[in-house]
């Protein structure tokens, strides 16, 4: 029901919209200024900024998420387990509006501009979503951390019983065995990263445009959403009307996502 809830307070209004603008220039228009005398509402800029965000997001995160699950799982002492994953989820409570920050005074200066010599301004999605994946490091270790755990241990002393080290018996073993585990944590991490909002609105930028590299600036569809709630727009004008369409393309991009990782975890779940 609440889910219903939430369609229905996004369709109403997005339906208002779509009455005015077809819904294939919103999809495949090029160039969105809502708030512009020549107003035009092209939706792709916010999208390639979203998808640029959340696959660097997944480049940061996927690797050093399931290297520490792989750590956890299968090389760390149970008392150094209680320890670093305590820790490795305390990083998952710090505010995301913290992380945007960190990422336009820290990792943008110093590890983009300075370590590795990249000509980004202060605002860029390549800070954003190396920020994002980092916030997401948690959600993925954690989640395949429990799966691979849940492997039962007859599978590890059947490997070494046949002369497999620990390395070959957690990525030929456990890690396929646990492999529906695995994705439901990824794609987790993908739909918070899509819906992430205060990092991309302070660190990703606010100029709607077609990004083609990731050291530009760029507006994501949840930075438009957040910057554009702040009751500049009349409630029920068309400029108002565009944050529930936005909302509504996020919403069903998500779904989209969940239903297709439904069929992937299916498709590779093994019980014990």
């Amino acid at each position: 029901m609440i889910t219903l809830g939430i369609a229905i307070s996004l369709l109403v209004p997005a339906l208002e919209f779509f009455a005015e603008v077809p819904v294939t220039e919103f999809l495949f228009g090029t160039r969105w200024a809502p708030t512009f005398a020549d107003a035009t509402f092209g939706v792709l800029p916010l999208v390639t900024a979203t998808a640029w965000t959340t696959l660097i997001a997944l480049a940061v995160a996927v690797p050093f998420g399931l290297g520490a699950a792989i750590y956890l799982a299968e090389y760390a002492r149970p008392r150094v387990r209680k320890i670093i994953k305590p820790v490795l989820e305390v990083l998952a409570g710090i505010p995301t509006v913290v992380f945007g920050f960190f990422a336009i005074n820290f990792v943008t200066p110093n590890v983009l501009q300075s370590l590795l010599g990249l000509n980004v301004s202060t605002f860029s999605v390549l800070a954003a979503g190396m920020v994002m994946g980092v916030m997401i490091i948690p959600t993925i270790a954690s989640l395949s951390e429990d799966a691979m755990t849940a492997v039962p241990q007859a599978m590890r002393q059947g490997s070494a019983a046949l002369a497999a080290n620990r390395m070959q018996t957690s990525l030929r073993v456990v890690f396929p065995a646990a492999l529906s585990g695995i994705i439901a944590a990824i794609v987790l991490g993908i739909s918070r990263a899509i819906g992430e909002t205060m990092i991309v609105a302070i660190a990703a930028g606010s100029r709607a445009q077609m990004v083609t590299d990731p050291t530009m600036e760029g507006s994501t569809m949840t930075g438009f959403i957040a910057r554009a709630a702040l009751g500049d727009s009349r409630v029920g004008s068309l400029e108002y009307n565009t944050l529930f369409a936005v909302g509504l393309l996020l919403f069903v991009l998500t779904m989209i996502v969940n239903m297709i990782s439904v069929q992937i975890v299916r498709r590779f779940r093994q019980e014990y």
